[in-house]
């Protein structure tokens, strides 16, 4: 991913946890994982906890649907899903231009997992079968 496209995905992580209320302890420290796992340094991770970086799409699918895991993931991190969150990560994807039949298909295959934490294979296997 591109600087900008990396700081925008990490923007939009850091706005999805916010959703609910403030971002906990827990998904803090997910969220600076990730950071440095896609190589956002954590002055630039501070930076976007206080400002907001634009929406940018990632430009290849494949970059998308592993920003859709994240989002996931992060939405199970505290093992507390509501509705509005739901909602959200479904326009989120819809955002993202993702495949709405693979999207609405993941929300409901993630249900049968420990926590809802659908494995990265069958994600992919989900959109494969959406391929647009």
């Amino acid at each position: 991913m591109s600087d900008e496209e990396k700081l925008s995905a990490m923007s939009q992580l850091i706005s999805f946890a916010r959703a609910g209320n403030n971002i906990n302890t827990i998904e803090y420290n997910f969220l600076l994982a990730i950071a440095k796992q896609i190589g956002v340094d954590e002055d630039a991770f501070k930076k976007l906890l206080d400002t907001p970086h634009p929406f940018v799409n990632i430009k290849h699918e494949s970059q998308r649907i592993v920003q859709f895991h994240r989002l996931l993931l992060l939405m199970n991190v505290d093992h507390k899903i509501v509705p509005e969150e739901l909602e959200k990560i479904h326009q989120l994807g819809l955002k993202m231009g993702l495949n709405i039949l693979a999207i609405d298909k993941t929300l409901e295959v993630m249900k049968r997992y420990k926590n809802n934490n659908i494995p990265p294979d069958v994600l992919l296997d989900i959109f494969k079968t959406h391929y647009n």
